[in-house]
């Protein structure tokens, strides 16, 4: 995984995403979650800004934050520390978690459509492994992203845009994928930004994906040591179907070596 475009996008971030809104959302399903593992030391692999890592640590959870993004790191580390949250940080991408941290988790989190970031199925198959290798027996493993089977069916391109003003500044994010012949991805985001009335000035970054679908991930999660996998739709417990918004997908290490 490349981070050009999050090294780059890492300053804005904070200003694309409506945490506010995004947490009160996200967080009960993810809590619920966490409490039925009886996860209390917690992995955010792909963690960004740390928002997710920094509200887990207020309720209570022994969070870390690992995200291959220098300049994603330095923006959570300044988060954590406005918000006098005591989270590590670590820069470290897939593959590379248990070498980066030490110790075990309960659980491990991917959220946010990163994981499309693994282009290649041996890419997979090394990530899904890695996280089992920091996961204690029975740990969770929680995988949130965008339900490409329904990308890909309906050729579904374009994201709703996002607007945000601060101190007579605005900004404007579009995003939008190019479907490719050969099954990937390129993710585009438009950025323009104005100071007051002004010109608007805009910019492009782009990186590639790979829409991993539901039945390939189930098959490399079972040959890495996952179980009892169960996937949902979005983040208010509804089942998986081939029209929900996202694929989210809860697993348990197995107990058993593979």
């Amino acid at each position: 995984m490349g981070t050009p475009m999050y090294d780059d996008l890492s300053a804005d971030y904070d200003r694309f995403v409506r945490w506010e809104r995004r947490l009160a959302f996200e967080l009960p399903f993810i809590e619920h979650q966490l409490e039925q593992a009886g996860a209390r030391r917690v992995l955010d692999a792909a963690c960004g800004t740390g928002q997710h890592a920094i509200a887990l640590s207020r309720r209570g959870y022994e969070m870390v934050g690992a995200d291959l993004s220098e300049g994603m790191i330095a923006q959570a580390r300044r988060n954590a520390a406005a918000e006098g949250v005591p989270v590590s940080f670590v820069e470290a991408g897939f593959g590379h978690m248990a070498t980066a941290t030490a110790g075990t988790f309960d659980a491990v989190l991917c959220l946010g459509n990163s994981l499309p970031h693994v282009l290649s199925g041996d890419g997979l198959a090394t990530t899904l492994r890695d996280w089992a290798a920091v996961l204690r027996p029975g740990g969770m493993l929680f995988v949130q992203s965008r339900n490409f089977d329904r990308v890909l069916a309906e050729e579904d391109r374009w994201m709703p845009p996002q607007a945000y003003r601060e101190d007579g500044r605005e900004w404007l994010f579009v995003r939008f994928y190019d479907l490719r012949e050969d099954g990937m991805l390129i993710f585009n985001m438009i950025r323009l930004r104005r100071e007051g009335e002004g010109t608007w000035k805009q910019d492009v970054t782009s990186t590639e994906l790979r829409p991993w679908r539901r039945a390939e991930l189930a098959e490399v999660m079972e040959w890495a040591g996952y179980d009892q996998i169960r996937y949902f739709g979005d983040m208010q417990s509804h089942a998986w179907e081939e029209e929900s918004p996202n694929l989210i997908v809860v697993a348990t290490r197995s107990e058993a070596e593979r």
